[in-house]
């Protein structure tokens, strides 16, 4: 028999973790396909628009260039349908966070989202204290559409700023320029309590001077929440095809990576996962569900899903072409695939994730989360800390800073 703790509905008053009971349940003799959860985690929800101006040699999310006019109204009654879909998978589950992701999200006009999030509220229970992030491209700026967006419902901006730099941003394949960044960023500071600025570094043809100067310009805007990311190439991506010329060797970047690192401490914003620096109060909600192994309801074109239920995990992916979608949700079923996640692959997900919080996790979190014991991970637990990959703690999962700089190695050691 293993403990675990059973965390109080959030929405309660003064519930806390702290005062969690707990339950005891069998988990010896688990089959491969089967979960004990006692308590289903948070829940959020992720709603794609797959639309953008044009698609960007470096980016492998699912994104379509806009060929002509955007089918709003029909697109939107799709998501409807795929949100009515959802409601027996979650039923009286509160959704927590909402994130509004592309393609290009700030495409569509402030009334489109406004309809979306008002059938969102119609069909599911939003918390009183819903985190709602729209991605929102400088290259669609609007100074009247972006306020807007927040009289929409829309709780926090991310704004893909990439570079301030007018020629990195050409390399890069980016459609809007440094004078619309910086409008994009003001306006931003000025009517969002809280929004994130996205920055590239490892660029094609940067150096260390022209990353502080990126730097110090986002900085300027006191953004409450920052994220930086290294340029990698993905697969079935153009870069990939055809790699730029003028990309820093390992040595530059690691000197970018510690340039990020000094800048935002110095700014005040804490690292607390690989490519995410906050203020106080300020971290992503959303994307803290997903690095815990919480759930969330995909729809949308190309939406990937995860919902728990007490005997099993499930993920679900959306058919990724915008038609298809339309047309399958529309009829009553926009999902592609379905499927009951293995044990081996419950937990590699789980460390796929946790293992990017610079602070990890609770141990028991993991039992928690994916309904199997510990002990199915003791071994490369061992292998990590005799590393130094993972801290040595037993009543936390955490890598050491180490574990951090070699991310990829230590989330490896938990591939079946």
């Amino acid at each position: 028999m293993t403990t675990i703790p059973i965390v109080p509905d959030p929405g309660r008053e003064g519930a806390s973790a702290a005062g969690a009971a707990s339950v005891s349940v069998p988990l010896a003799g688990l089959s491969r396909r089967s979960t004990a959860l006692a308590q289903l985690p948070p829940l959020s929800l992720y709603v794609h628009l797959p639309w953008c101006l044009r698609k960007c040699p470096y980016c492998d999310f699912n994104s379509h260039e806009a060929d002509g006019e955007i089918p709003e109204g029909r697109y939107l009654d799709a998501l409807r349908a795929d949100l009515e879909s959802t409601l027996p998978s979650v039923w009286g589950r509160p959704i927590q966070t909402v994130f509004i992701g592309g393609g290009t999200p700030s495409l569509f006009s402030p009334e489109s989202i406004d309809r979306l999030l008002a059938d969102v509220r119609m069909l599911h229970r939003l918390t009183p204290d819903a985190e709602v992030t729209l991605e929102a491209n400088p290259g669609t700026f609007e100074a009247a559409k972006f306020r807007a967006f927040r009289d929409a419902g829309i709780t926090r901006l991310s704004i893909g700023v990439q570079s301030f730099d007018d020629a990195l941003l050409a390399r890069i394949g980016r459609v809007h320029d440094r004078a619309q960044a910086l409008a994009a960023a003001g306006v931003a500071a000025e009517h969002y309590p809280t929004f994130n600025l996205d920055l590239m570094y490892a660029l094609p043809g940067q150096d260390l001077a022209m990353l502080r100067g990126d730097l110090a310009q986002a900085l300027a805007f006191a953004p409450p929440h920052l994220s930086c990311y290294h340029l990698t190439l993905e697969p079935n991506t153009l870069f990939a095809s055809r790699p730029p010329e003028g990309l820093p060797d390992d040595d530059l970047s690691a000197d970018m990576q510690q340039a990020v690192d000094e800048a935002t401490a110095a700014a005040g914003l804490a690292r607390y996962e690989v490519s995410a620096f906050a203020r106080a109060g300020h971290r992503a909600r959303h994307n803290l569900n997903y690095w815990t192994f919480g759930d969330y309801l995909g729809v949308g074109a190309g939406a990937h899903g995860k919902v728990s239920f007490p005997d099993r995990i499930e993920r679900t992916a959306r058919f990724r072409h915008p038609r298809r979608f339309m047309e399958g949700a529309l009829a009553g079923d926009a999902v592609e695939s379905r499927r009951t996640l293995e044990a081996d692959e419950l937990a590699f997900e789980f460390m796929l994730n946790a293992l990017r919080l610079v602070d990890g996790v609770p141990a028991g979190l993991f039992a928690e989360r994916t309904g199997r014991p510990l002990a199915e991970v003791a071994r490369p637990i061992a292998e990590a800390v005799r590393r130094g990959l993972l801290d040595p703690d037993p009543a936390t999962i955490r890598p050491t800073p180490i574990g951090l700089r070699f991310l990829n190695d230590l989330q490896q050691l938990f591939l079946a």
